[in-house]
């Protein structure tokens, strides 16, 4: 569930409220066309972002929020273009997402062809062993 500060679609930036309860799955996706930067700063809980290759390799995870250790990272800011999703890792995770508008619902991201839509019984596999890589 998300919560928008932007006024409407049009805005720009669009700045919103994601609240991800655990168990929560987000397909991996990118904006690409057109293409859009990304910022997500963990609030409340722990979240990570995950961060693939065309091919569904994981390149980078950012763990973010008050689980991520000794040395915190709360935040991360994404170039246009990478595949991407985030998963909670506490029972409820609360973040702040930036990105530009306006939004486009036929454009505003295109999912990876590799990785189980949100609706697929596979999903929830795929996404726990996305959390325990």
């Amino acid at each position: 569930m998300n919560h928008n500060f932007h006024s409407g679609p049009d805005d720009n930036p669009h700045r919103f409220l994601n609240v991800l309860l655990y168990g929560t799955y987000i397909r991996p996706h990118r904006h690409l066309d057109p293409p859009k930067a990304e910022s997500f700063v963990v609030l409340e809980g722990a979240a990570d972002v995950i961060v693939f290759d065309d091919h569904g390799n994981i390149t980078a995870r950012y763990r973010l929020g008050a689980a991520s250790g000794s040395g915190r990272v709360w935040g991360v800011d994404l170039p246009p273009g990478i595949w991407h999703t985030i998963l909670p890792r506490t029972p409820r995770a609360v973040c702040f997402e930036v990105k530009p508008g306006p939004w486009q619902p036929a454009t505003d991201k295109e999912f990876a062809p590799w990785a189980p839509a949100e609706d697929d019984p596979a999903a929830a596999e795929y996404a726990k062993a996305l959390l325990e890589r």
